[in-house]
């Protein structure tokens, strides 16, 4: 019979008072956990467990799964028979390049999905418990810590192994092409299972030390999104050298992330056994010198530049006549009443993808500069929303919209008070790694002879901070729930951006005629990446003497079709702040 982690010693060292660094007691609290995971029987803990039976009842039995499932099948067949090879004759003894180009989309794409969605379904296991109120009900079951995380990893991922194992069909299609052999499909299927656990233990692993679905939803994405871009890289680069492509991917890469996702199990459940927001209905009040005093790195100081910028100290005087009490309590109460972890995680990790990426974009490899762009582009699509997604469904899952509205501030000053806090935040910590990219376009002389590259850098990362705004916003006021808002304008930010250079790549590496081509170009003008990669661009930038002439008229209409979208959200959220008799 096991014997209970709470029981051993190495707990009750942790719990005692001889432990004075915290530090020290959360590493022997997360050793302990380990221990008490090689002792655990996961085949009881999948036939007896409460946790996983209920999560699984509740989440595939809903008509959004079966939905979910039949878009992700159409999406598929769709693509592979727009992609299925037109040469009349296929010499399968030489490895047809078409047959090989199809194959590595669909597993590319499945893998870029899969990385999209595991945070949606992992990010809120235990966060969304602490948010519905019904973290203490779990924590005081019988069960040990490690089986509830447990149980919540598997039903998370369980809507993602249905759409893995749905696509197998399809897959077997491609197998008489050739071009590939059924081992490095099962190599592949198998890199492809083992990310789609690792991305869900990373959004456990967030879950459990952050109370809002938002904020571990954010950190989660920008854990993985390295993770993303250094796969896609790996899997492109040894494309030429097969065997050597499937050793990485069944030795490596299982290797490394059975002990990133036991590590992760780990210290999630050890921050269950040992929550430090019991008794509060699972929301931690957080004191924030006293989490500056004890945080580890990067320190948030409001009272000094640019901290204040986006976390003002709090208010000594009264305030001022007709200022808006709405905005000062969002700035100084709303957004950091949960502490300042997440924004310090999300500045640090941040910045240390920028370091890397502005020497080899700004100064080694000039002629993808704009590439940069796109990750401060990218980074406010991900942090931006979380600011403004919840300003008003919060309201209504705490019920207190009704009396917000009652008050005597007009619903439009309302609006512009949670609009300006949400926007302000988002802007601020966008601009962190606009820093970097000023610094490279100052000390890099070659581009003072590109100055619309260099405009346009910096005018569209603006422009997306503005749209990005008002989508959530929108999404905010015409939704229920936060993480509904928040998908909502992810999905619409992924619509807009992504899909149209996507449909332009796909369009060139199908080889699809120049009329169709050219009409996917043109969705191109509400996508800021179709934009930067628009821009012109000089020839000391290039390496060379030619030149890069862009597509300046794109370049416009990304603009007009920035304000057009603007000006319908804001039709729309004028529509639903309408005075009602």
């Amino acid at each position: 019979m096991n014997k209970p982690i709470a029981d051993s010693p190495i707990s009750s060292a942790a719990t005692s008072g001889s432990v004075s660094n915290p530090v020290s007691a959360w590493l022997q609290a997360s050793f302990a956990s380990v221990v008490n995971a090689l002792h655990f029987n996961p085949v009881a803990a999948f036939r007896n467990n409460p946790v996983l039976q209920r999560e699984l009842l509740v989440n595939l039995r809903t008509n959004r799964s079966f939905l979910l499932l039949l878009v992700y099948q159409v999406v598929l067949a769709a693509v592979t028979l727009v992609a299925w090879p037109d040469d009349e004759r296929l010499d399968l003894s030489q490895d047809p390049p078409s047959a090989r180009r199809l194959v590595d989309l669909f597993f590319l794409g499945q893998y870029v999905i899969a990385s999209l969605m595991a945070p949606s379904f992992a990010a809120g296991t235990i966060s969304g418990e602490k948010e519905r109120q019904t973290y203490e009900m779990l924590l005081a079951s019988p069960l040990k810590p490690s089986a509830i995380v447990l149980g919540k990893l598997v039903a998370a991922l369980t809507h993602l192994a249905l759409l893995i194992v749905a696509s197998l069909p399809i897959i077997v299609l491609f197998l008489p092409l050739g071009g590939v052999s059924v081992y490095e499909v099962a190599a592949a299927y198998l890199g492809l299972f083992i990310s789609v656990v690792l991305f869900g233990a990373i959004g456990v692993f967030c879950s459990s030390y952050f109370s809002r679905t938002s904020n571990s939803l954010v950190v989660s994405y920008l854990l993985i999104l390295p993770l993303v871009i250094g796969g896609v890289l790996m899997w492109q680069m040894l494309a030429g050298d097969g065997l050597l492509r499937l050793k990485v991917v069944v030795l490596v890469v299982p290797a490394f992330a059975l002990a990133a996702v036991t590590l992760m199990c780990a210290a999630a459940a050890s921050r269950m056994l040992y929550p430090p927001d019991v008794g509060s209905e699972g929301k931690e009040v957080v004191d924030l010198e006293q989490e500056a005093a004890e945080a580890v790195g990067l320190v948030i100081q409001p009272d000094q530049f640019p901290d204040r910028l986006f976390a003002p100290p709090r208010r000594e005087t009264l305030m001022a006549d007709g200022a808006n009490p709405v905005y000062d309590k969002e700035i100084h109460g709303e957004i950091f009443s949960q502490g300042t972890l997440m924004l310090r995680l999300v500045i640090q990790i941040s910045i240390l993808l920028a370091i890397p990426l502005m020497g080899a974009l700004l100064f080694w490899q000039t002629p993808h500069a704009p590439w940069f762009a796109v990750y401060v582009i990218v980074f406010n699509m991900l942090v931006g929303p979380v600011f403004l997604a919840g300003t008003m469904t919060s309201e209504r899952e705490r019920q207190t919209l009704d009396l917000l509205i009652t008050t005597t501030l007009s619903p439009w000053k309302i609006f512009w008070g949670k609009f300006i806090v949400g926007f302000r935040v988002a802007f601020v910590l966008t601009s962190f790694l606009v820093w970097p990219m000023l610094l490279g376009v100052g000390l890099n002389t070659d581009f003072y002879s590109s100055w619309p590259l260099i405009v346009g850098m910096f005018a569209i990362p603006v422009v997306v901070s503005i749209v990005n705004a008002v989508i959530a916003m929108t999404a905010s006021l015409y939704q229920e729930r936060t993480s509904m808002a928040l998908m909502t304008t992810y999905l619409a930010l992924i619509v807009l951006y992504v899909v149209p250079p996507g449909a332009r790549v796909l369009a060139s590496t199908l080889g699809l005629s120049s009329t169709v081509q050219q009409w996917i170009e043109w969705t191109g003008v509400a996508s800021p990446f179709s934009a930067l990669f628009s821009l012109p661009i000089g020839p000391l930038l290039m390496r060379g003497d030619s030149s890069y002439a862009g597509q300046p008229v794109l370049v416009i209409g990304y603009f007009v079709c920035s304000l057009l979208i603007i000006a319908l959200a804001a039709c729309l959220i004028a529509w639903k702040l309408r005075p009602k008799h």
